[in-house]
């Protein structure tokens, strides 16, 4: 009833014009995503919207948007279902359609060390040694990775359009597959720009080229490589001779000797307002030597794969801080690299850092005590469309800053100060779930059953 009210008096349009129609078109489109307890996991999406830092599940149902118990809370999560294809083509409908072609993919480690009864935890990095005890940077649990869009604006929003579960052995061909299948929701809806998609060091670039092979003329991808990678350069013209032909040079392209770079293909020297005078290179043509081993295994011998090497050096950092080693970029895709679009890719995919910090910290993403990685990934979902919900609600919020906080310009505020004014902007667009119906307890458990003891699943190890 609060839905058709808000559009049946046109307060909608009155208070935020094509910002609200949008907000409240996609709360209205991501519930149609919700197959089963649509109503739970709706109003789970708007308790997390409109509570304080999230301890665990049970207070959101301490919220009046939550209009079902706590126990609807883990109901919801582990009965609902979502139909993921179509709440991923819903995001990629409503990503910023001014905002730069690139995207950020990156993982991030779910701790569950003492979760003896969840099935598929696997031994992961974590970036937090402290939250292990004892400073093991490696840690029991599960890595969800998200696809996001970048903005190039002087702020940390991003706008998460996929998540997937990897582990530890499958992450090249998981990532090639959630890059391929994102790029082609893009083409659905409209896009003809090519999408660029950024990675960290963590990832390897060689192995992802090579699964992209037949695709690198629709997608880029951008990779960042250590600072003493040696690289070579096709073999020159020699005399027909017997045995195989070299598929290596003899020239070494080596990243902490400059003597052996040779001029570069494209130079661009601009600059930047927050890192100073940038230089950005390119070398084209280069590829590594690789072994018949880890993703070549079985091959009778490895392929040549090449590359456009970038190299990033600034003048400073913000903060005053030292300013590193040059960056080294690997880039692959269709004919030449933009060197503007992939320096200024990668320095903002760090802002993907700010959107996983946010959603731990403020709004609970790991403090979810779910049993089953298909429970936590429906949970993931509820996560992105709260992040995405705030981002549409950006230019609708009022600054509700703390005494010792600086003032915003409207539509310019930060998820966090979106999120305190969106128990407002919720009542505005209104909500499509469906009032709780009466009822009363149920008969509880049968007399003389007992529960048996849930099972015990070991931590998947890497094989040898």
């Amino acid at each position: 009833m609060t839905f058709s009210m808000a559009w049946g008096d046109g307060s909608c349009q009155a208070a935020g014009g094509d910002a609200l129609d949008q907000l409240a078109g996609f709360r209205r489109d991501s519930y149609r995503c919700l197959w089963r307890r649509a109503d739970a996991l709706f109003e789970t999406v708007d308790a997390v919207l409109t509570a304080g830092r999230v301890p665990s599940l049970p207070y959101l149902s301490l919220e009046p948007v939550m209009r079902r118990g706590y126990g609807m809370v883990y109901q919801g999560l582990a009965e609902g279902r979502i139909d993921e294809d179509a709440l991923r083509d819903l995001l990629v409908r409503s990503r910023p359609a001014d905002w730069p072609c690139a995207f950020g993919i990156d993982a991030s480690t779910i701790g569950r060390p003492w979760a003896v009864t969840s099935p598929g935890r696997e031994f992961h990095h974590h970036s937090c040694a402290g939250h292990t005890g004892g400073g093991d940077p490696v840690i029991k649990g599960w890595a969800w990775q998200w696809l996001s869009q970048l903005s190039f604006g002087a702020d940390s929003w991003t706008a998460p359009q996929d998540a997937i579960q990897v582990g530890r052995d499958d992450v090249t061909v998981a990532t090639a597959a959630q890059v391929l299948a994102h790029a082609a929701r893009l083409q659905r809806a409209g896009e003809t720009r090519v999408p660029l998609y950024v990675m960290d060091a963590g990832y390897d670039e060689a192995p992802l080229t090579w699964e992209l092979r037949e695709h690198l003329d629709q997608v880029q991808i951008l990779v960042r490589v250590r600072n003493d990678r040696v690289m070579y350069r096709d073999p020159a013209p020699e005399p027909r001779r017997p045995g195989r032909p070299r598929r290596h040079g003899e020239d070494r392209f080596e990243c902490a000797d400059p003597g052996t770079w040779g001029e570069p293909d494209q130079v661009l020297i601009r600059d930047d307002p927050r890192y100073g005078l940038m230089t950005v290179m390119s070398w084209g043509g280069l590829h590594p030597k690789l072994a018949c081993r880890g993703h070549f295994e079985g091959m009778t011998r490895p392929p040549v794969i090449k590359c456009h090497l970038i190299r990033v050096t600034v003048e400073h950092l913000s903060g005053g801080r030292v300013v590193p080693g040059p960056l080294w970029l690997w880039w692959a895709g269709p004919e030449m690299p933009d060197l503007d679009l992939c320096s200024r890719g990668y320095l903002h995919r760090f802002d993907l850092e700010h959107a996983f910090r946010f959603a731990k910290s403020a709004l609970g993403w790991h403090k979810a005590a779910l049993r089953t990685p298909a429970q936590f990934g429906r949970w993931t979902w509820i996560i992105i469309s709260a992040i995405t919900q705030l981002r549409l609600a950006r230019a609708l919020a009022e600054d509700h800053r703390l005494p010792w906080e600086r003032r915003r310009r409207p539509g310019r505020l930060t998820p966090g100060r979106v999120r305190r004014d969106f128990a407002r902007l919720a009542a505005l667009a209104g909500t499509p779930a469906s009032p709780p119906k009466p009822s009363k307890a149920g008969p509880g458990r049968p007399k003389g059953r007992r529960s048996t003891p849930a099972p015990r699943y070991d931590v998947i190890k890497k094989a040898a």
